[in-house]
Protein backbone atom coordinates (compact mmCIF):
# COMPACT_ATOMS: atom_id res chain seq x y z
CA UNK A 1 0.00 0.00 0.00
CA UNK A 2 1.36 3.61 -0.90
CA UNK A 3 1.39 6.22 1.36
CA UNK A 4 0.69 9.69 0.71
CA UNK A 5 0.16 13.21 2.55
CA UNK A 6 -2.08 15.79 2.43
CA UNK A 7 -1.70 19.17 3.55
CA UNK A 8 -3.82 22.30 4.73
CA UNK A 9 -3.13 25.93 3.49
CA UNK A 10 -6.05 26.45 5.18
CA UNK A 11 -4.18 26.60 8.20
CA UNK A 12 -0.38 27.22 6.41
CA UNK A 13 0.67 29.75 4.09
CA UNK A 14 3.23 28.79 1.23
CA UNK A 15 6.45 28.80 2.84
CA UNK A 16 5.52 26.26 5.57
CA UNK A 17 3.36 23.74 2.78
CA UNK A 18 6.93 24.05 0.95
CA UNK A 19 9.38 22.34 3.19
CA UNK A 20 6.43 20.40 4.58
CA UNK A 21 6.14 18.89 1.17
CA UNK A 22 9.98 18.78 0.53
CA UNK A 23 10.76 16.68 3.51
CA UNK A 24 7.48 14.32 2.66
CA UNK A 25 9.38 14.02 -0.96
CA UNK A 26 12.48 13.03 1.24
CA UNK A 27 10.87 10.49 3.14
CA UNK A 28 9.80 9.06 -0.18
CA UNK A 29 5.80 9.55 0.02
CA UNK A 30 4.25 9.01 -2.86
CA UNK A 31 1.78 11.32 -3.89
CA UNK A 32 1.15 15.50 -1.83
CA UNK A 33 -2.30 16.20 -2.53
CA UNK A 34 -4.24 19.97 -2.17
CA UNK A 35 -7.52 21.18 -1.26
CA UNK A 36 -9.81 22.78 -3.76
CA UNK A 37 -11.73 25.51 -1.71
CA UNK A 38 -11.62 29.10 -0.78
CA UNK A 39 -12.75 29.90 2.46
CA UNK A 40 -10.35 28.23 5.00
CA UNK A 41 -12.80 28.79 8.10
CA UNK A 42 -14.75 25.82 6.83
CA UNK A 43 -12.32 23.80 8.65
CA UNK A 44 -11.19 23.28 12.31
CA UNK A 45 -8.45 25.81 13.44
CA UNK A 46 -8.66 27.06 9.54
CA UNK A 47 -7.73 31.08 9.60
CA UNK A 48 -7.03 32.00 6.31
CA UNK A 49 -8.66 32.07 2.55
CA UNK A 50 -7.36 28.20 0.60
CA UNK A 51 -4.61 28.80 -2.00
CA UNK A 52 -6.16 28.15 -5.36
CA UNK A 53 -5.64 24.62 -5.96
CA UNK A 54 -4.26 24.62 -9.40
CA UNK A 55 -1.48 27.94 -9.11
CA UNK A 56 -0.31 26.07 -6.03
CA UNK A 57 0.48 22.70 -7.72
CA UNK A 58 1.92 24.66 -10.29
CA UNK A 59 4.35 26.38 -7.82
CA UNK A 60 4.75 22.28 -6.18
CA UNK A 61 5.79 21.37 -9.71
CA UNK A 62 8.17 23.22 -9.59
CA UNK A 63 9.61 23.22 -6.35
CA UNK A 64 9.72 19.58 -5.82
CA UNK A 65 11.25 16.46 -8.64
CA UNK A 66 9.92 13.08 -7.92
CA UNK A 67 6.51 13.39 -5.37
CA UNK A 68 3.58 12.88 -7.35
CA UNK A 69 1.22 16.13 -6.90
CA UNK A 70 -2.95 15.80 -6.99
CA UNK A 71 -5.79 17.51 -6.09
CA UNK A 72 -7.96 16.45 -3.53
CA UNK A 73 -10.51 17.16 -4.77
CA UNK A 74 -11.16 19.46 -7.67
CA UNK A 75 -14.93 20.43 -7.36
CA UNK A 76 -16.14 20.43 -10.93
CA UNK A 77 -18.51 23.35 -9.84
CA UNK A 78 -15.17 25.70 -9.14
CA UNK A 79 -14.46 26.28 -12.97
CA UNK A 80 -15.59 25.71 -16.38
CA UNK A 81 -14.71 22.29 -16.95
CA UNK A 82 -12.41 23.87 -20.01
CA UNK A 83 -10.85 25.73 -17.62
CA UNK A 84 -10.52 22.81 -14.96
CA UNK A 85 -8.67 20.92 -17.99
CA UNK A 86 -6.21 23.69 -18.97
CA UNK A 87 -5.32 24.01 -15.28
CA UNK A 88 -4.87 20.26 -14.97
CA UNK A 89 -3.09 19.86 -18.23
CA UNK A 90 -0.70 22.82 -17.60
CA UNK A 91 0.34 20.85 -14.10
CA UNK A 92 1.14 18.32 -15.85
CA UNK A 93 3.45 19.92 -18.15
CA UNK A 94 5.31 21.79 -15.49
CA UNK A 95 5.59 18.71 -13.67
CA UNK A 96 6.96 16.57 -15.78
CA UNK A 97 3.71 14.34 -15.92
CA UNK A 98 3.64 13.47 -12.07
CA UNK A 99 -0.30 15.23 -11.92
CA UNK A 100 -3.22 13.13 -10.48
CA UNK A 101 -6.04 14.63 -11.24
CA UNK A 102 -8.84 14.12 -8.19
CA UNK A 103 -12.23 15.45 -9.01
CA UNK A 104 -15.76 15.56 -7.33
CA UNK A 105 -18.87 16.47 -7.61
CA UNK A 106 -19.11 19.05 -4.63
CA UNK A 107 -21.58 19.64 -1.78
CA UNK A 108 -25.28 19.93 -2.21
CA UNK A 109 -26.60 23.72 -1.84
CA UNK A 110 -27.96 22.94 1.45
CA UNK A 111 -24.82 22.04 3.21
CA UNK A 112 -22.67 23.71 5.40
CA UNK A 113 -20.01 23.24 2.30
CA UNK A 114 -22.19 25.33 0.07
CA UNK A 115 -22.08 28.52 2.05
CA UNK A 116 -18.63 29.17 -0.03
CA UNK A 117 -20.23 29.00 -3.08
CA UNK A 118 -23.25 30.93 -1.80
CA UNK A 119 -21.28 34.13 -0.53
CA UNK A 120 -18.92 34.40 -3.76
CA UNK A 121 -21.94 33.77 -6.23
CA UNK A 122 -20.94 30.38 -7.75
CA UNK A 123 -24.17 28.39 -8.63
CA UNK A 124 -24.68 25.08 -7.90
CA UNK A 125 -26.96 22.67 -9.62
CA UNK A 126 -29.65 21.55 -6.58
CA UNK A 127 -29.95 18.05 -8.42
CA UNK A 128 -27.36 15.11 -7.58
CA UNK A 129 -27.80 13.20 -10.66
CA UNK A 130 -26.76 16.46 -12.62
CA UNK A 131 -23.91 17.16 -10.45
CA UNK A 132 -22.41 13.50 -11.02
CA UNK A 133 -23.35 14.10 -14.91
CA UNK A 134 -21.17 17.31 -14.18
CA UNK A 135 -18.29 14.35 -12.78
CA UNK A 136 -18.86 12.28 -16.33
CA UNK A 137 -18.51 14.85 -18.52
CA UNK A 138 -15.27 16.86 -16.31
CA UNK A 139 -13.35 13.35 -17.23
CA UNK A 140 -14.21 12.67 -20.99
CA UNK A 141 -13.03 16.14 -21.41
CA UNK A 142 -9.68 15.13 -19.73
CA UNK A 143 -8.92 12.84 -21.18
CA UNK A 144 -9.16 14.27 -24.83
CA UNK A 145 -6.33 16.31 -23.27
CA UNK A 146 -3.38 14.87 -21.69
CA UNK A 147 -2.77 11.34 -20.23
CA UNK A 148 -3.49 11.91 -16.37
CA UNK A 149 -4.88 9.12 -13.63
CA UNK A 150 -8.28 10.96 -12.76
CA UNK A 151 -9.69 9.86 -9.14
CA UNK A 152 -12.99 10.75 -8.09
CA UNK A 153 -13.66 11.49 -4.45
CA UNK A 154 -16.96 9.53 -3.41
CA UNK A 155 -19.52 9.82 -0.96
CA UNK A 156 -21.99 7.72 -2.15
CA UNK A 157 -22.59 4.18 -3.75
CA UNK A 158 -23.75 6.25 -7.25
CA UNK A 159 -21.21 8.40 -7.40
CA UNK A 160 -18.62 5.12 -6.44
CA UNK A 161 -20.00 3.29 -9.49
CA UNK A 162 -19.34 6.28 -11.61
CA UNK A 163 -16.05 5.98 -10.70
CA UNK A 164 -15.31 2.85 -11.27
CA UNK A 165 -16.84 3.19 -14.57
CA UNK A 166 -14.93 5.98 -15.99
CA UNK A 167 -12.26 7.00 -14.05
CA UNK A 168 -9.29 5.52 -12.56
CA UNK A 169 -9.58 5.80 -9.42
CA UNK A 170 -11.30 6.33 -6.25
CA UNK A 171 -11.43 8.30 -2.87
CA UNK A 172 -13.32 8.07 0.21
CA UNK A 173 -13.14 9.27 3.66
CA UNK A 174 -12.05 6.50 5.84
CA UNK A 175 -14.14 7.16 8.86
CA UNK A 176 -17.23 6.91 7.07
CA UNK A 177 -19.13 3.82 7.75
CA UNK A 178 -19.77 2.87 3.79
CA UNK A 179 -16.42 3.33 3.29
CA UNK A 180 -16.26 -0.44 2.48
CA UNK A 181 -19.70 -0.04 0.55
CA UNK A 182 -18.15 2.46 -1.74
CA UNK A 183 -14.33 0.83 -2.34
CA UNK A 184 -16.90 -2.22 -3.12
CA UNK A 185 -18.85 -0.62 -5.68
CA UNK A 186 -15.73 1.36 -7.44
CA UNK A 187 -14.28 -1.95 -7.65
CA UNK A 188 -16.78 -4.21 -9.31
CA UNK A 189 -17.63 -1.80 -11.81
CA UNK A 190 -14.15 -1.18 -12.68
CA UNK A 191 -13.75 -5.16 -13.44
CA UNK A 192 -10.63 -6.16 -14.40
CA UNK A 193 -9.14 -3.55 -15.70
CA UNK A 194 -6.27 -1.23 -13.50
CA UNK A 195 -7.85 0.56 -10.43
CA UNK A 196 -6.87 2.61 -8.10
CA UNK A 197 -8.58 2.17 -4.81
CA UNK A 198 -7.46 5.05 -2.26
CA UNK A 199 -8.91 6.40 1.18
CA UNK A 200 -7.93 9.10 3.50
CA UNK A 201 -7.58 9.61 6.64
CA UNK A 202 -6.77 12.31 9.91
CA UNK A 203 -3.21 11.52 10.83
CA UNK A 204 -3.85 11.02 14.30
CA UNK A 205 -7.04 8.75 13.35
CA UNK A 206 -5.31 5.46 13.71
CA UNK A 207 -8.97 3.75 13.61
CA UNK A 208 -9.72 4.71 9.93
CA UNK A 209 -6.15 3.93 8.85
CA UNK A 210 -6.21 0.43 10.12
CA UNK A 211 -9.45 0.47 7.65
CA UNK A 212 -7.13 1.16 4.47
CA UNK A 213 -5.11 -2.01 5.35
CA UNK A 214 -8.45 -4.01 6.38
CA UNK A 215 -9.92 -3.08 2.86
CA UNK A 216 -6.59 -3.59 1.22
CA UNK A 217 -6.49 -0.12 -0.43
CA UNK A 218 -4.20 0.82 -2.70
CA UNK A 219 -2.93 3.72 -0.85
CA UNK A 220 -4.04 5.37 2.35
CA UNK A 221 -3.62 9.55 2.01
CA UNK A 222 -2.99 10.56 5.59
CA UNK A 223 -4.40 14.14 5.62
CA UNK A 224 -2.64 16.70 8.15
CA UNK A 225 -5.10 19.11 8.23
CA UNK A 226 -3.69 21.48 10.99
CA UNK A 227 -0.79 24.40 11.24
CA UNK A 228 2.63 23.15 11.04
CA UNK A 229 5.21 23.76 13.23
Amino acid sequence: MLIDVQFSSAHNDWPHLRDAVLQAEAEGYDTTWVLDHFDGTLFEGGDRRVLECFTLLGALAVATTTISIGSLVANVANRHPALLVAAASSVQRISGGRMKVGIGAGAAPDTPWAREHHERGIPINPELAERHAMVVRQIALLREVEQMPIIVGVNSRALAVIAGTHADGVNVRLSSPKAGEYIAAAREAAGDRPFDANGWASFDDLAAQERARELKLDRLIISRLHALD
